[in-house]
């Protein structure tokens, strides 16, 4: 650990002196970008999940869900900057300067893929690092319950993967389409803001589409994809009413669509959905939804009970019979109910899985309370 922490001063202290010196610009930017890979190299090493550049603190690593200053001076304004700035092409900067944020991806060879938010805060210039895997996901290795495994045997319908950034909506959505892209012969097309995970053809072919690179925009792209005679389509995030009709016009059209919200559970995703609409096209899209709906996937990660990592509670809501009439009718608040009687259709609630993980031993109970949002109902599981 003191070996890391002294690394972690000297590359501060470089930046330092690249920053006060007006001399080879050039030579700058590759000392730099060298500094920038030790950090990614140490953060690979100590398993970390995110790094946080900020200036006027230390350089911070997220494991296992929790926040580790590293020991070692804050970073100044002009470290991130130094830090940050190689990575963007002069589109990427331009964005940035002009909406004050921008996302990416990158690859670094020998350390690995990277997905990247640079922005501004304070006046400075700050970035938040995520480590992809270095291989494709599964929804074993993801730990997922494997009944999820027939959503991708479906044709057609819309599948959302909803919850809190940071979750793992990515990773589940990608395990999803790797299973599709191994044992089906289909047309895959991914539309994503940036691309996260690099899927090779294997059965399927694949073509992965970035926003801000290949398309202006998610609703743009959806419409235009339609033409390209695809079998599955995912949409990295369901942004705005265009969007959101346009993919729901996908699921009823033949087409397998993916796709994410930030919900906490279920049912929220039911009503964001109708809430990006006005009230007089609503009843339209219940009726839409009611059809194209596959399944809704909310999930969250908790720390596991020997610290070791965390492990995902999920919330599944499935289409069925019930489900679709709930959402037709407008009664949505009783699809909770519908969740917690539907276990034998592979339907389970949060505070059902959160109780599952406790009794087979991978969170403790306080670790379940802390992230229930009924807490009657799961102490009644517990």
């Amino acid at each position: 650990m003191a070996s890391y922490e002294n690394e972690l001063e000297q590359i501060v202290a470089e930046l330092n002196r690249a920053a006060a010196s007006s001399r080879e610009p050039k030579a700058e930017a590759e000392r730099s970008s060298a500094s920038l890979d030790h950090l990614l190299a140490q953060a690979v090493k100590r398993s970390a999940s995110d790094v946080l550049l900020i200036a006027h603190a230390p350089v911070t690593f997220r494991v296992n869900g929790s926040l580790t200053p590293a020991a070692g001076p804050a970073l100044a304004p002009e470290d991130t900057r130094s830090l940050l700035l190689p990575l963007l092409s002069t589109n990427l900067h331009q964005e940035l300067q002009r909406n004050k944020s921008v996302d990416l991806c990158f690859t670094r060879e020998g350390i690995g893929r990277f997905r990247a938010n640079v922005h501004f805060q304070r006046g400075t210039l700050a970035g938040s690092l995520r480590l992809l895997p270095d291989k494709m996901p599964t929804l074993e290795s993801l730990h997922l319950p494997p009944g999820l495994k027939r959503l991708g045997e479906a044709r057609q319908g819309l599948i959302l993967v909803t919850g809190a950034t940071g979750c793992g909506k990515s990773s589940t959505l990608a395990a999803l389409v790797d299973l599709i892209n191994t044992q089906r012969r289909d047309h895959i097309v991914t539309i994503e803001d940036p691309v996260e995970y690099v899927h090779a053809n294997r059965n399927s072919v694949v073509e992965q589409i970035e926003v801000g690179h290949d398309t202006p925009d998610f609703a743009s792209s959806v419409r235009s994809v339609l033409r390209q005679t695809p079998d599955v389509i995912l949409v990295g995030e369901m942004r705005d009413a265009e969007t959101i009709g346009t993919v729901l016009t996908a699921a009823e059209t033949g087409h397998l669509v993916l796709s994410t919200l930030h919900t906490n559970d279920t049912s929220q995703a039911v009503s964001r959905i109708l809430d990006s609409f006005p009230a007089a096209n609503q009843p339209q899209i219940r009726q839409q939804l009611s059809l194209a709906l596959l399944a809704v996937i909310a999930q969250q990660l908790v720390p596991a009970a020997d610290k070791s990592g965390r492990y995902p509670a999920v919330e599944i809501m499935m289409a069925s019979h019930a489900v679709r009439s709930l959402i037709r009718r407008g009664d949505d608040h009783q699809l909770y109910t519908a969740i917690g009687t539907g276990r034998a259709e592979g339907m389970i609630t949060m505070e059902q899985s959160l109780a599952d993980l406790v009794r087979s031993g991978r969170i403790t109970r306080d670790t379940a309370l802390a992230h229930g949002y009924r807490l009657e109902d799961l102490n009644r599981y517990l």
